[in-house]
């Protein structure tokens, strides 16, 4: 809980998509401190009860609410929102999901699939993947941005130059995020916070997690970022690092076939290493594993590594 914080936005304030014409529902002056009430990925859609039916009932309509907007005094077109980071606050439950026809390997993995998580929001301990491994968290927002210039109604799901759905899990504690302002306000919203993720995502959910957070916002006048910039506290892979990793590779012209390659070759690493199915393995390296491109200069092939965590596992 906040005892610094200058305003608190109740998770009632929330909204779905980007649009300029969206009343705030705070005006703050900068370096105000802020409590965000946020909720996950899927608006709250799975429960501690939920089984794999229910991701067909799952209304994408209403996936990756954003707490807001925010209108920040002074931030005009050309200035940037500096984003600092304090604190999350974790409900102890999350889940991560296959999705038909979404995800790196879609065309692979066509039948839903469902992980529920329950992990000590005290102590934030490496929660519990079924008997076969434990995965070290680090809370994040994955949805964290500004509205557009451009009018209209825009999707949740790809991100843009204003922020949105970054999906970067290194937006976290002591991160300073500055997002490029586009319209009077900037009109900044938060959400689709996450437990755990590994930098790609891959199977399209990461342990999707409700929380609340508090942050800063502070205006920089005159930056004019062309895009998205932030800058870390410290360390970004400590929590999974002691251990060492497994690594596969993808090697040919098209970065995209390349990483596909690198992800399915770990997938099937994981599941004939540690019997699990190939379901889990492809959950577990969305939540935990690291899509990394290793080389782009050696035309004509290119090199994309899989980087899997062996703690995982110990």
């Amino acid at each position: 809980m906040c005892n610094n914080c200058n305003y608190t936005i109740h998770g009632r304030h929330h909204h779905f998509g980007w649009d300029r014409s969206f009343q705030p529902v705070e005006t703050v002056a900068p370096g105000s401190i802020i409590r965000f009430e946020c909720m996950d990925s899927g608006s709250g859609h799975f429960t501690r009860e939920s089984t794999v039916a229910d991701i067909g009932t799952l209304d994408f309509s209403k996936v990756n609410p954003v707490t807001g907007p925010v209108y920040v005094d002074g931030a005009e077109p050309g200035d940037a929102i500096k984003v600092t980071i304090h604190e999350f606050e974790p409900s102890g439950f999350g889940w991560t999901g296959i999705i038909p026809g979404f995800g790196l390997l879609a065309d692979q993995f066509t039948e839903p699939a469902l992980a529920l998580w329950s992990y000590d929001r005290e102590s934030m301990t490496p929660a519990a993947f079924g008997k076969h491994a434990r995965v070290p968290l680090k809370p994040f927002a994955g949805t964290i941005g500004l509205a557009p210039a451009e009018a209209g109604h825009h999707s949740v799901v790809p991100p843009r130059r204003v922020g949105g759905n970054l999906d970067i899990r290194d937006i976290t504690v002591g991160t300073e995020l500055y997002l490029p302002v586009e319209v009077a306000g900037g009109l900044f919203s938060i959400g689709d916070t996450h437990a755990a993720q590994g930098d790609g995502e891959v199977c399209g959910t990461a342990i999707e997690s409700q929380m609340n957070l508090t942050l800063t916002l502070d205006l920089v006048k005159g930056a004019n970022l062309k895009m998205p910039r932030f800058t870390t506290a410290g360390p970004v892979t400590r929590h999974l690092d002691a251990r060492g990793y497994e690594v596969t590779t993808g090697i040919g012209a098209d970065l995209m076939e390349g990483a596909k390659a690198a992800v399915s070759n770990m997938v099937d690493l994981l599941a004939r290493q540690h019997n699990l199915t190939a379901e889990d393995a492809y959950m577990l390296c969305s939540v935990c594993g690291d899509l990394r491109i290793s080389e782009i200069v050696d035309m004509p092939n290119w090199v994309v590594s899989f980087y899997f965590p062996r703690i995982v596992f110990e």
